[in-house]
């Protein structure tokens, strides 16, 4: 038998958690009545407010005849309960049986945990209960309500007032009799108050508006039923899930919208976000972001109760995706006013009637009054509360923006004729209000892009550390007071903590659509970063810049601030000219994403179980109806029917059916799959219904997933760690770490040579004092970096690219006297005097490096020696004391520029420049005699070069054009699993850098990154595809990219907006192929997985067209031709009909394994390689029964993977080359069947290749170096 408490469902994300009446008790209205009848009322009468009747949803139970099926658990937990006593708040009154006395002092009704009804009545009546001689308007304002976790619920509070009847008939839930004489005339006020999980202000205020009206016209002992059927209505409307799909439910007489919010990261946005600033200019807007985004004491005034919340959730909106983490109490009643005196930071609301208590009494608080627009601090504090100014630059740009905006709908809708339906004017207005939000929001984030763009740069992702002091001197001096305050909150933290999980949210998005190319060129840089000569010279000409850093010093007060060439204050509330202000532009083209309305069905009442099914079918047939219309490439608003319709299927008790359209989310867009509403819908299925689920093989995936991502260990910790100098003495993998804490090094092996350095003739272990040393040394050379200022004329002889990373002493040279600089391409000499600019030699070019002395009087003073191809003169400067180190480091460099040179691989001067960076930090570190012969572990290529010399073959030269490296930045080379080219197409919804050629590079543990292949920089820096091994790629029309998973899950990418959010789980074993039949309209992909399954799918609609199983095992890939599907197994070739039908085998001639093979349908070819052979075998398509030709690969030792080229195959795999293992690939002639050419690639294993439009082609290396080769085809 089941348990009372399985009798009550409600639905999983209704809108409403509670619904209450208030007002004054019956007991202080008869007393007000006699006291009206004796003397009338004069004058406001001020009564004690409280909870009349409370209505909590479920309202039908399976004794209403609910099908049976369904489960509490699927239902709201419920976390408090309130007894009912007499003369206290009536609970669910239809409940209670006629003539049962005990029914209204004993009910047990649960009531949601975060409302307190002991605090309710006074936040509904936050003025106190005012009886009045005649009667008011309605009043509606706003409440945020906070449990003991922090979790909030959202109030909306209409009041409305009613006229005084005599004892017997004043409403009091029981019957009604005729009104007496009333010999003096009262009304009394009223408060329904709706309480929901979600922030819906706009949509509940519509709801409680049409509540209002009926409300006003019946009688006193009929408003219990109306309010119930009132929150019967809400309580049956689910609020819709993230994305383009709206509600919109008839309350009559309005059509009421419940909006979305906008992805899974973003909160709800239902208010009008100009309100501030209409209240607020835009100098005053950033004060106050200012003293959020500090974490201040902030208190709100108004003389308006709904202006309380509502502005400050306007300004928590703002700030999103960071959080306000502490106490939020927008409305403070009378009674509540000690709150302010809390030693905690918090944002609170009170009247403007108690605007001068609070300044006087209360301490350390800012002061924000809506009514007048006006911050300031409270009395005893103005000398203690320090408001730092935001960034000047950011703040002027804010200030450009929110001025160009049109913030009047008047104006907006001038032009358009008067609409005739109130329903068509509101919506008219809604699309307005979309549009300004939409703007707001994008301003506000660009804000916050530009104050915390560069925390990244200081993170280590690793070690989940945060080099603070670091960040600060890269701020300016008048912004310094802002950052340091801003870093030490909560608020921040939270945003650090989400940086280090790659959480990609709104600010995460911003950040790469608005990054420069220097940006991601800078991504791909192992050497630290120093200013280019193109930023140099965009700093001498900002005289902005200059303003910046030394006038903010002396700005106390955002609002005094003359920002210069300003444009006027839009005190005409017109669309202001912004054509001279680039930075405000872009915020006019804001648009927002296309919405989509969808109807609900009106709910009919009596509201018994037949009514409530009833509605629940109407809504499944309309969502049914709407997804019968909808195209294959309408996944996104797919996806938001499924949702629904599996809602209403668990409300219906159907929860398979719920479960196979929870299911579905995975092929439309899984960041919508509620995961732990399936995991509770499957935790209370009987016995034979999780039989049944089990055996439908879709379901048992789904539950497996659920309940094993369920089961993963939490994180220990994801703290962020703040970087610190070592107290204790490091062995060799803690000082690895602490190096990769501070930024200065990622990669281990470098730091492991660093190591070898600083421990040169002593124990192995490095000491604090010496590692402080080491890391001041290293950040003082930074800072002398970043304060060079070249002269403008010598920019000129330098690419806009190059940095200068070292500067000597003033020397002399034999062409003058002057410093040394040092490019990561070039030697120069920076003459002194009239500043001028003399090349000593680019790297490219040194021909010989010595270091010797000459004579001076009866010294002999260290000389450098540059001899370079183009000139005969040679380069000669007096060191001195530096030679040794210049010595040391120009050869590195020249070593590194020669290996960049002969293998095309630009980040080898990369490294060279971190090894020559580090050597002089280890010089400057130890200053000993033995310094120099210490810093000469780090000349990696250097010694490399003089030990084991190894020339790159003419051919391998020849033919190698690139190579690039996407495990720049981690802390070890990765191994390239999989790559992807896919061709430039443009579209007009792309933005231009999207409709470049990219190139997919798959990495371990599920990693993809994609390069731009126009320039070869990183278009997206690395997102997941699950965790494990990703074994192949295909291109799907043009939009899609699948990624079949050793997870055994199909990944399918969207090109255009690069996520990922769509799976396919048919799968049981790894996926091991994909193939693309592009002959037929719309496209198939055929994929299979290593049981030997081979799926059929249809692109569009991702449905599975046709599948059959092999009864061959460990099936490795898949290959298309003459209607045949050709299927490479490890101990045979097969060629299967489409229905799964084997017309032919191949076998192995020496029964060795399969590893992978071609087709050539032009040549009528099939070329196989195998597992631990260096011969390739070529079959005839016409007689496969014939012994295929076999062809050598000389010093081959193993085969990985083949791919056709035009009329080569191209054969990538691992051999001896000048004596060592290496990286091979051999070009094959499919004519002559014979090596073309033999290309030494790769220090490592060629792990897979792919062609780019069969004019290059690419090559991956395994893990001992991790990078992408780049070949020219002839």
């Amino acid at each position: 038998m089941a348990e009372p408490a399985a009798r009550h469902l409600s639905l999983p994300s209704g809108l409403l958690e509670l619904c209450a009446l208030l007002g004054a008790s019956q007991d202080s209205l008869r007393g007000l009545e006699q006291i009206a009848q004796k003397r009338g009322v004069k004058s406001a009468s001020s009564l004690v407010p409280e909870v009349l009747s409370v209505f909590v949803p479920p309202f039908t139970t399976k004794e209403d005849g609910q099908v049976p099926g369904a489960s509490c658990a699927l239902g709201k937990g419920r976390r408090r309960s309130f007894r009912k006593k007499r003369e206290k708040p009536r609970m669910e009154p239809w409940k209670s049986h006629p003539g049962d006395s005990k029914g209204p002092d004993s009910e047990d009704v649960t009531i949601p945990g975060g409302v307190d009804l002991l605090a309710l009545p006074q936040l509904c009546f936050p003025g106190c209960v005012c009886v009045a001689s005649e009667p008011k308007e309605d009043y509606i304002h706003f409440l945020v309500l906070t449990d003991v976790c922090g979790n909030r619920t959202y109030g909306v509070v209409a009041q409305y007032y009613r006229p005084l009847h005599d004892e017997y008939c004043f409403y009091n839930g029981k019957s009604h009799w005729e009104p007496s004489v009333i010999s003096a005339r009262c009304f009394v006020p009223f408060a329904v108050c709706v309480v929901s999980r979600f922030p819906y202000y706009n949509s509940l205020k519509d709801c409680l508006s049409c509540l209002l009206t009926h409300l006003k016209l019946c009688k006193d002992f009929e408003v219990d039923n109306h309010i119930k059927d009132f929150a019967a209505r809400l309580s049956l409307i689910p609020s819709p899930p993230p994305g383009p799909l709206h509600l919109i439910f008839n309350m009559k007489p309005l059509q009421v919208v419940f909006p979305s919010r906008a992805d899974p990261e973003s909160p709800i946005v239902d208010l009008d976000l100009h309100l501030p600033l209409l209240c607020f200019r835009p100098e005053k807007v950033l004060q106050i972001l200012t003293c959020i985004l500090t974490e201040q004491r902030i208190v709100f005034f108004s003389s308006d109760w709904a202006l309380l919340t509502l502005m400050a959730e306007c300004f928590v909106a703002y700030l999103h995706p960071l959080q306000w983490q502490h106490t939020f109490v927008p409305i403070l009643s009378g009674q509540m006013l000690d709150f302010v005196m809390a030693p905690t930071s918090f944002l609170m609301g009170c009247h403007l009637d108690h605007f001068e208590e609070v300044r006087k009494e209360a301490d350390g608080l800012v002061l924000i009054d809506i009514d007048h627009g006006s911050v300031t601090c409270s009395k005893s504090s103005d000398d203690n509360i320090d408001i730092p100014d935001v960034p000047l630059l950011l703040a002027q740009t804010f200030i450009q923006r929110v001025q160009s905006l049109q913030l009047h709908p008047d104006l907006h809708l001038a032009h358009l004729s008067a609409s005739t339906d109130l329903n068509e004017g509101r919506a008219r207005r809604r699309a307005w209000q979309q549009t300004l939000n939409c703007k707001i929001q994008h301003i506000t984030l660009q804000l916050l892009v530009g104050i915390f763009r560069e925390v990244k740069n200081h993170l280590n992702y690793e070690h989940r550390v945060f080099n603070s002091e670091e960040f600060l001197k890269t701020r300016a001096a008048g912004d310094q007071q802002f950052y340091k305050q801003v870093l030490d909150t909560y608020m921040f933290h939270s945003f650090l903590k989400a940086r280090l999980n790659g959480r990609m949210d709104a600010f995460a998005r911003m950040d790469l659509d608005t990054q420069s190319e220097e940006d991601r060129i800078d991504r791909m840089l192992i050497s630290p970063r120093r200013p280019t000569v193109e930023k140099m010279a965009s700093r001498k000409a900002s005289p902005l810049h200059i303003t910046h850093r030394r006038m903010v010093v002396s700005m106390p007060n955002l609002q005094d601030i003359s920002l210069p060439e300003l444009p006027p204050r839009n005190s005409s509330l017109r669309i202001m000219d912004t054509s001279n202000c680039r930075s405000s532009s872009p915020v006019l083209k804001v648009t927002p994403k296309s919405t989509y309305m969808f109807k609900i069905p009106d709910i009919h009442f009596p509201l018994e179980s037949q009514c409530v099914q009833a509605y629940y079918t109407d809504f499944v047939t309309l969502l049914s109806k709407a997804m019968a219309l909808l195209g294959p490439g309408d996944s996104l608003l797919l996806a938001r029917y499924f949702y629904l319709r599996g809602l209403l299927h668990l409300m219906q008790g159907q929860l398979l059916s719920a479960l196979l359209d929870f299911q579905n989310l995975y092929k439309t867009d899984i960041g919508i799959f509620p995961a732990d509403l399936v995991k509770r819908t499957v935790e209370s299925m009987s016995a034979s219904e999780r039989a049944q689920a089990e055996r439908t093989p879709e379901l048992r995936r789904l539950i497996t997933e659920v309940f094993d991502k369920h089961g993963e260990a939490p994180k220990a910790d994801d703290a962020v760690k703040n970087f610190e100098l070592p107290k204790k003495h490091m062995q060799l993998n803690d000082f690895v770490k602490r190096v990769q804490e501070s930024g200065i090094v990622k990669d281990a092996v470098i730091i492991h040579r660093l190591f070898d350095a600083l421990t040169f003739g002593h124990e192995k272990q490095i000491d604090p004092e010496t590692f402080r040393d080491f890391y001041t040394c290293w950040k003082e050379t930074e800072a002398e970096a970043q304060e060079v200022s070249l002269p403008a004329l010598l920019m000129e002889h330098l690419d806009k690219n190059e940095c200068v990373y070292k500067l000597s002493s003033s020397v002399k040279t034999n062409r003058g006297v002057g410093k040394i600089a040092m490019t990561q391409k070039r030697l120069f000499l920076l003459t002194e005097g009239r500043p001028g600019y003399v090349e000593i030699a680019t790297f490219r070019n040194i021909e010989e490096v010595k270091n010797s002395t000459v004579a001076f009087l009866l010294l002999r003073i260290p000389t450098l020696k540059i001899k370079t191809v183009a000139k005969k003169e040679v380069f000669e400067a007096n060191l001195k004391s530096e030679c040794d180190l210049w010595h040391l480091m120009v050869k590195e460099m020249w070593a590194g520029k020669q290996l960049a040179d002969d293998h095309k691989d630009p980040q080898y001067v990369q490294q060279a420049l971190t090894n020559v960076l580090l050597m002089d930090a280890v010089v400057g570190t130890l200053q000993s005699p033995s310094a120099i012969h210490a810093a000469s572990k780090l000349a990696y290529f250097d010694n490399m070069k003089k030990k084991s010399p190894m020339a790159v073959p003419k051919t391998t030269s020849e033919t190698l054009k690139h190579k690039i490296n996407p495990s720049a930045g981690e802390t070890a080379p990765q191994a390239i699993e999989v790559l992807l080219y896919t061709p430039g197409r443009l579209d007009p919804a792309e933005k231009v850098e999207d409709a470049h050629p990219k190139l997919w590079c798959a990495l371990n543990e599920g990693k993809v990154v994609v390069f731009d292949a126009s320039s070869w920089t990183v278009h997206q820096h690395c997102f997941k595809v699950g965790s494990s091994k990703v074994n192949c790629m295909v291109m799907a029309e043009h939009n899609q990219v699948w990624v079949g998973s050793e997870d055994s899950v199909i990944y399918i990418i969207n090109v255009h907006s690069m996520s990922c959010n769509k799976q396919l789980t048919d799968h049981r074993s790894p996926v091991t192929g994909l193939a693309v039949h592009n002959g037929k309209k719309p496209s198939e992909i055929y994929s299979c997985s290593l049981d030997g399954t081979v799926i059929a799918w249809n692109v569009s609609t991702l449905r599975v067209i046709s599948r059959f199983q092999l009864s061959y095992g460990d099936l490795l890939s898949i290959s298309l031709h003459n209607d045949r599907i050709w299927c490479c197994t490890v101990h045979k070739i097969l060629v299967v009909t489409p229905q799964g039908f084997v017309r032919q085998e191949l076998k192995h001639p020496k029964d060795a394994s399969f590893l992978a093979f071609q087709l050539l349908p032009e040549e009528q070819q099939l070329w196989a390689a195998s597992t631990g052979v260096s011969e390739l075998y070529m079959w005839s398509l016409k007689d496969l029964d014939q012994p295929p030709q076999k062809t050598y690969l000389q010093d081959c030792s193993e085969v990985t993977c083949m791919i056709r080229v035009k009329r080569q195959i191209w054969v990538g795999g691992r051999g001896l080359s000048q004596g060592k293992t290496r990286g091979k690939i051999y070009v094959m002639d499919v004519e002559k069947v014979t090596v073309e050419k033999e290309l030494v690639a790769h220090l490592d294993t060629v792990r897979t290749l792919c062609s780019a439009e069969d004019r290059y082609v690419l090559s991956g290396a395994g893990q001992e170096e991790g990078k992408i080769a780049i070949w020219k085809v002839e």
